[in-house]
């Protein structure tokens, strides 16, 4: 917003000739988001109906072949004797056929939009125009221009002629945005340039009056100059494309009007939802942090989960009966690996025992195996 309560008028001549008060609305909040969604629902508004013909790519006699010809059941030009018979028709696949989803004139190509809505986007248009950045932003050439918002006398609104317009731009500066605008023209890219919108340029000043006593003829030949009267303020001249910071001249008589249009017995100037923005410096505030708890530096610790198959803590919490089952397997466990030397050397020992007795067994069984003549004393066996 600006940051003066006062504004200077300056004369014809470029000269300071008086004073008067920034209106209200130039201090209302700039929205961005509203503006754009206005200006894009507002420019949809000047559309017309346009559609394909509805016989575009049926103009023919086709009928498919159906199954079991091994072939696409897309219609087919009927008849022989030329090149087209036989080829498919009326999908949008096939050559000649029509497009799909043909467009239709009933399309929705208008919309509403909030009243509410669309008088914030204006009065956020109309701020933004009296900060010099968001001007500068547009790309607007404003250097040489004392003073944003620009204001002349009302007298401008009683120029006839586009010399004495030219002349009057360039007492103030602002002639360098025409040369801007006027420098950018170019022929249009596309299809355009064919349907009568040959050519292109930027968008210069925006001039805004009160009555007309002869500024629309001064400036409406002025390459990229737009005129508006102040009671009928439209957004897509404010904002251009959506994006806040037109370069606006205006005549005392308009600029004081807008007191009357916003205001007590106007229109509602929109408010903020915080007077201060810097959300960072009112938390880091004395006021703020005096009644704040301190911070809490220290960070609370969570331990690991214990998986209870093999942590005897954690499974004595969820069931302590099997906790006490398993430890007391455990202590047996401990126990049988204490006494395992002793078993060892008991079953050792046996081992050990059995071993001597072993040899003499192998003696005897090697004695008695022996094969001999039983006969050489005879038949007297034990006689």
């Amino acid at each position: 917003m600006a940051a003066r309560p006062l504004v200077t008028v300056f004369s014809l001549s470029g000269e300071k000739s008086g004073e008067t008060t920034l209106p209200a609305v130039m201090t209302a909040p700039m929205r961005p988001d509203i503006v754009q969604f206005v200006h894009t629902n507002m420019s949809k508004n000047n559309r017309q109906a346009y559609s394909v013909s509805p016989w575009a790519g049926k103009q023919v006699s086709a009928s498919s072949w159906g199954t079991g010809r091994a072939v696409a059941r897309i219609p087919r030009v009927g008849g022989g004797g030329t090149s087209r018979s036989g080829q498919g028709a009326f999908g949008n696949m096939c050559r000649g056929g029509r497009m799909f989803a043909p467009t239709k004139t009933w399309r929705k190509w208008h919309r509403k939009i909030n009243s509410t809505q669309k008088r914030y986007a204006v009065a956020s248009a109309l701020a933004a125009s009296a900060v010099p950045a968001l001007v500068m932003a547009r790309g607007h050439k404003v250097d040489d221009v004392p003073e944003i918002p620009l204001v002349m006398d009302t007298s401008i609104e009683s120029a006839k002629k586009t010399s004495a317009a030219k002349d009057i731009l360039a007492s103030v500066g602002a002639l360098a945005d025409v040369d801007r605008a006027s420098d950018s023209k170019k022929i249009r890219a596309g299809k355009g340039k064919a349907r009568n919108r040959r050519y292109v340029l930027r968008r210069g000043p925006l001039i805004v009056y009160k009555s007309n006593d002869g500024v629309e003829q001064a400036f409406r030949n002025l390459p990229g100059v737009e005129l508006c009267c102040v009671d009928r303020l439209n957004l897509l001249q404010l904002a251009p494309g959506g994006h806040m910071g037109r370069f606006c001249v205006w005549s005392q008589a308009a600029l004081d009007a807008l007191n009357d249009i916003y205001g007590k017995d106007g229109k509602n100037v929109p408010e903020d939802l915080m007077a201060n923005a810097d959300l960072a410096r009112i938390i880091n505030s004395d006021e703020i942090q005096s009644v704040l708890n301190p911070a809490k530096r220290a960070n609370k610790k969570y331990l690991r989960k214990k998986n209870p198959l093999t942590s005897l803590k954690a499974l004595a919490k969820l069931d302590p009966y099997a906790a006490a089952a398993r430890e007391s397997e455990q202590r047996a466990e401990a126990a049988r690996q204490g006494n395992k030397a002793a078993t060892l050397a008991k079953k050792r020992g046996v081992a050990k025992a059995k071993k001597q007795y072993k040899q003499a067994g192998k003696d005897f069984f090697e004695k008695i195996s022996k094969q001999g003549d039983v006969c050489a004393d005879g038949f007297n066996i034990g006689l």
